[in-house]
């Protein structure tokens, strides 16, 4: 193996969710932000939960909402 052409490792590095779920792993940033874990993901939990991933359920309910209004309008 090359000296000095690898990233530093982290055998302790901190994962920290939006939920506030801290847990270590190895990797080779010190800390990783995540959105999602293991301990809030609806496949993991067994929960249904809406995951809104860059306001694509607002979008789609004002589309739906707009589809009617017109749907409405042409009676």
């Amino acid at each position: 193996m090359k000296k000095d052409i690898h990233p530093k490792y982290y055998e302790k590095a901190q994962v920290r969710c939006a939920c506030g779920n801290v847990f270590s792993t190895g990797a080779t940033k010190e800390l990783i932000e995540v959105e999602i874990c293991s301990a809030c993901h609806p496949f993991y939990t067994g929960k249904e939960k809406m995951v809104d991933t860059m306001g694509r359920v607002e979008k789609f309910r004002k589309r739906l909402a707009k589809a009617q209004d017109v749907k409405h309008r042409k009676r």
